[in-house]
């Protein structure tokens, strides 16, 4: 069975909990403990959430101070599974495989963990927004559950990540965002504006989910509310105090994207209105003054 979430995070740093998880589960933690490389091991995703379903997979999240080798990574995973996915650089470097008799599948995600802590601690300490899922990685460690903790490394990590939602944060994060929705020169909608003149279905629809990347990262930052990743944001959004009533605008949005001719335009603009009507009556009219918040890194604007 499952180690109780609970338990996992209390319990001392490098325990041995192999006998309360799934064998291949258990398997990972007994090998990779062994390996220099390996500084830490948390179970995080749907597994540690109120959403775990028959279906959940065992997101497994490993920090590294040097890679461990594909040989090793392989040879394990055949123990289970003779169809391994091993060494995946897709979306970072990882592992995706299953214990198909016992119908455990597991996705190990690799993180070097100076750089992980770092990248952190630039937001939570520095302040620093991104263009949508400003605070995702930090909601994924503070929704994480350690399995294995080499030297107490991680215990530090759960400690930062328990750091209270930054104001400065808050406001950087509405002043980034909002601007790109339809203010600046090269808005979101200023250029799906061009791609329905230019008959450009694909640009549209490519700019419409960089715009709702950009609404939901204001919202939860309004809210002060971790950004919880990209899946089930509607019911994330319905159940905050500032934005529940902008899911049916999101609804609307998304359906007039099938015509974009006729309606697109319109409802961006009237989920654009009400948003910075909830910025203002959070009290963060004054984040939304975009006097030097004209430049971005997103490569697509």
């Amino acid at each position: 069975g499952v180690r109780d979430p609970a338990q996992a995070r209390a319990a001392p740093a490098g325990i041995d909990v192999t006998g309360k998880l799934p064998d291949a589960v258990a398997a990972i933690v007994t090998c990779f403990a062994t390996r220099p490389e390996v500084a830490a091991i948390a179970l995080g995703g749907s597994r540690t959430s109120s959403h775990i379903d028959a279906a959940s997979d065992y997101d497994l999240y490993v920090y590294l101070d040097g890679e461990i080798p594909l040989d090793v990574r392989r040879e394990l995973a055949a123990r289970f599974d003779s169809d391994a996915e091993i060494g995946n650089t897709w979306f970072g470097p990882g592992d995706e495989w299953a214990d198909r008799a016992a119908g455990v599948s597991v996705d190990l995600m690799y993180w070097e963990r100076a750089g992980f802590e770092r990248q952190l601690r630039e937001v939570i300490e520095g302040y620093h927004p991104s263009i949508g899922y400003s605070t995702a990685f930090w909601h994924t460690v503070r929704h994480s559950t350690p399995i294995f903790d080499r030297d107490g490394w991680f215990a530090g990590l759960l400690t930062l990540a328990a750091t209270p939602y930054p104001e400065p944060l808050r406001r950087a994060i509405v002043a980034f965002n909002q601007p790109l929705l339809r203010t600046t020169r090269s808005s979101y909608r200023h250029q799906i504006e061009l791609a329905i003149e230019r008959d450009d279905p694909v640009s549209v629809q490519h700019r419409l989910t960089a715009l709702l990347a950009s609404v939901f990262d204001i919202v939860f930052a309004v809210n002060r509310t971790l950004h919880p990743g990209e899946k089930r944001l509607l019911d994330h959004l319905g159940q905050l105090e500032h934005g529940a009533h902008l899911v049916p605008r999101i609804r609307a949005l998304i359906l007039a994207s099938a015509d974009p001719v006729r309606g697109l335009l319109p409802a961006i603009d009237a989920l654009c209105d009400d948003l910075d009507a909830t910025i203002r009556d959070a009290g963060l009219a004054d984040a939304i003054d975009t006097a030097g918040m004209r430049n971005s890194s997103d490569p697509g604007v």
